[in-house]
């Protein structure tokens, strides 16, 4: 009967180390959200990634500088001790990119965001390619101590420009929320390309507003991407309109081999 009793425990115990090595196995994901967004923005693709056993971590971003919020992220990134799945939406693809040396990262995910080349800048991206009417929506500049500048979105044109397929009443809360980017930020050059090195994937609208389809496309194909999903008729924040489409790109990174 102990013979039985510690035979049983010790299957147990086997299961058990059999089920945390398999949950030890799942890259941790890590979404940073860009700019005008914040990281309530991520809502509905945590929900879905932790449904599906992932741990799952949304950044506040700075939105200071493509450098400086680069260095935020990388020491967040440090304190990880398994894989990484890094995710960038907008300008946060700028600073995924730069934040991914040296650390865990074994996938990068472009969602609606820039992925730029050492010296490109978020608004040489933006103007590579015809179509982004976000200078058109701006507020005037809010000024700050340094000098520089903080930008908005004006509250009545939020719905239209950043998020035209989201629920009205959303998008109003989601302007309400909006964080600030500098302009500094988006018109800093990037220093790092990880996309160079670290396999990536990329979706976004053919409906944005910000970023010119055209351009994301090309940023992908330059990336040269794992995979490219392109969601007909998603604005800007297709994280927000279609989180299931987001979290399988993530997912399909996350289990790459």
């Amino acid at each position: 009967m102990i013979k039985l009793i510690t035979a049983a425990l010790l299957g147990a115990a086997a299961l058990g180390m059999t089920g945390s090595a398999n949950a030890a196995e799942k890259p941790a994901i890590v979404l940073v959200h860009g700019a005008f967004a914040e990281a309530s923005s991520w809502n509905g693709v945590i929900k879905k990634l932790e449904a599906d056993g992932y741990s799952v971590t949304a950044v506040a971003n700075p939105l200071r500088g493509v450098k400086s919020d680069g260095d935020y992220v990388r020491h967040l990134l440090a304190s990880f001790k398994t894989p990484v799945v890094l995710v960038g939406h907008s300008y946060g693809g700028s600073v995924i990119s730069e934040a991914a040396y040296p650390s865990k990262v074994k996938s990068l995910v472009f969602v609606s965001a820039f992925a730029p080349d050492t010296g490109e800048s978020a608004i040489d991206l933006s103007g590579k390619f015809p179509g982004s009417t976000l200078g058109g929506t701006l507020a005037a500049p809010v000024a700050l101590n340094d000098g520089g500048e903080d930008l908005y979105i004006q509250q009545d044109k939020f719905h239209s420009q950043f998020a035209a397929d989201v629920p009205e009443a959303a998008a109003k809360l989601m302007a309400a929320t909006q964080r600030p980017v500098t302009s500094a930020a988006l018109g800093e050059k990037s220093v790092n390309a990880a996309w160079k090195n670290i396999p990536s994937w990329f979706i976004y609208g053919d409906a944005d507003k910000n970023i010119p389809p055209k351009a994301i496309a090309w940023m992908a194909e330059r990336a040269k991407s794992k995979d490219t999903v392109v969601v007909k008729g998603a604005s800007h924040v297709v994280m927000v309109s279609h989180p299931d489409k987001v979290a399988k790109i993530i997912e399909e990174a996350a289990t790459a081999k």
